[in-house]
């Protein structure tokens, strides 16, 4: 479809033409928004790493700074230069701001009039906060409420953070509850001279948020002044860190980034290589189901596999071996009896899907080839899509977008990729979709190969998903490279040119 193809677009960016035939597009989403644009750089929070072990289990939860200080302190300066000077890609900043709770009509009016002291703790949904935190530090994903300040009030849109290795939490009541403390790993006190707070609020709530002059004060005089005093300044003992003069403290800063970059260390985590160690010499799982080597399918594996292959026949006899993956997979939903009445008015004892519904989730780029065979079989059937990359430097996957129906933790879920070799990017796939609260036993991992190393490797990290394909190849080679194997999928498929050392999963590591 059009919209389908303009989606493509914006994750493949055309290529040039000054080297025939069709190369090789890259797979850089530019959907996502940067998560802050400082002077030197954009950071994305894409591109994450590996947040769990070849067990497929999280070995370390996500390092959680907090940022408290008053009103206009510079928290979130500190939290940006944190981040820049951090120089990783993958850090979610999370602000208290998000989380005032909903007024009421007569707080509402209170609002308008200057007259709702929103620098109080009771201002704050604080259990919102720590629910939201506890699943950003098991790497879950979340949803965050978009307040509008003009309007004093929380839209409609929700927006979604996924769990990083580093969250920065910043708010002036960052650490006025006991609970939240708990969740804190280092608190940090941004210690800003009282006049230039106030300077900063008055520029920013009169250019950014619609006040006048002399609401700005009254409200500052009322409730910010007097909260900081009783609530928000005894607080400053709490901190591991106090940083005076905020953003002007760069030595303080140096400090905090060494700090976090220690955490950071002990949380490395190579899947890659403890996968291409273990599971060895074992037998194949019980939850593994290989399609039935009838000639039939043995003769398309035989052309599929052949180098001389043209790619219209590679195409076509891989949507044919698509098309019996998807119906063998089918079989093993879950299905109740029931009766129907034929046209001659006889009663037939029957099966029907006793599941709520069926999303299917490829991942890009060569997982969507399988969606056509699926929509064919599965009337009104839901698709995601996760793009997954290998890092040039670390050779480890990295998640750089996804988007995934509502709801998809009521759903059985298909997970499509044609080849799976290490079982790195699959386990990855997997991960995120446990962390969408999609059951592990109604998840299905679908390939129409796979090496026994990959089977191996989703199998012992999720042992309740099935894993179903038309072929399993007993080798990987040092290039990660399935033996026998089938070549780049991706490239045979789409016609794009790989490098001599691309590997043998999707866009070097799409398993």
């Amino acid at each position: 479809s059009n919209s389908s193809a303009e989606s493509l677009d914006r994750l493949y960016p055309a290529v040039g033409s000054s080297r025939p035939p069709r190369k090789r597009t890259t797979s850089q989403c530019k959907s996502e928004p940067p998560l802050l644009r400082t002077s030197k750089r954009t950071i994305y929070t894409a591109g994450r790493p590996p947040w769990y072990n070849e067990h497929g289990t999280q070995s370390k939860e996500a390092f959680v700074i907090g940022l408290g200080g008053g009103s206009a302190s510079g928290k979130t300066t500190v939290a940006t230069m944190i981040i820049e000077a951090l120089d990783v890609p993958w850090v979610v900043l999370l602000s208290m701001d998000s989380f005032y709770k909903v007024l009421t009509k007569q707080q509402q009016e209170q609002a308008a009039s200057n007259d709702f002291n929103f620098d109080h703790p009771d201002a704050f949904d604080f259990d919102l906060i720590i629910a939201t935190l506890k699943k950003l530090k098991q790497g879950k994903s979340v949803k965050i409420p978009i307040y509008d300040f003009t309007t004093h009030s929380r839209k409609k849109e929700w927006k979604t953070l996924y769990g990083a290795n580093v969250i920065i939490f910043e708010g002036i009541m960052a650490f006025a509850d006991k609970e939240l403390l708990k969740l804190l790993d280092l608190k940090i006190f941004v210690d800003t001279d009282s006049d230039i707070r106030l300077v900063r609020r008055l520029r920013r709530d009169i250019s950014e948020r619609g006040r006048d002059i002399e609401g700005v004060i009254k409200q500052y005089n009322k409730f910010v002044k007097p909260a900081f005093d009783q609530y928000i300044q005894p607080t400053m003992r709490l901190a591991d860190i106090v940083v005076p003069r905020g953003s002007g403290n760069t030595v303080a800063i140096d400090l905090i980034v060494q700090h976090v970059h220690s955490q950071l260390e002990e949380r490395e985590l190579s899947v890659r290589a403890a996968l291409a160690s273990a599971h060895q010499c074992h037998p194949l799982p019980q939850t593994l189901s290989v399609l039935k080597s009838t000639p039939q399918v043995r003769g398309m594996h035989t052309i599929i596999r052949n180098k001389e292959t043209s790619r219209d026949e590679f195409i076509f006899y891989s949507k044919r071996l698509m098309r019996l993956l998807i119906e063998h997979a089918l079989s093993f939903l879950p299905f109740q009896s029931c009766t129907v009445q034929t046209p001659q008015g006889q009663d037939y004892e029957g099966r029907t899907y006793s599941g709520k519904q069926i999303t299917g989730v490829s991942i890009l780029r060569a997982g969507e080839t399988m969606e056509p065979a699926l929509r064919a079989v599965c009337k009104d059937v839901r698709i995601g899509t996760i793009l997954i990359q290998t890092n040039c430097n670390t050779g480890e996957p990295e998640l750089h977008y996804l988007r995934l129906p509502k709801d998809i933790s009521e759903d059985h879920v298909i997970l499509m990729d044609c080849t799976v070799s290490t079982g790195a990017a699959a386990m990855m796939a997997v991960r995120v979709l446990l962390d969408h609260d999609v059951p592990e036993d109604k998840i299905f991992l679908l390939s129409l190969l796979m090496a026994e190393m990959g089977v191996h490797s989703v199998a012992y990290a999720f042992p309740r998903v099935k894993i179903i394909t038309t072929a399993v190849d007993k080798k990987v080679n040092d290039l990660f490279r399935i033996i026998p194997g089938i070549g780049n999928f991706g490239d045979r498929y789409f016609g794009t040119d790989a490098p001599p050392d691309w590997s043998d999963d999707e866009d070097a590591l799409s398993t």
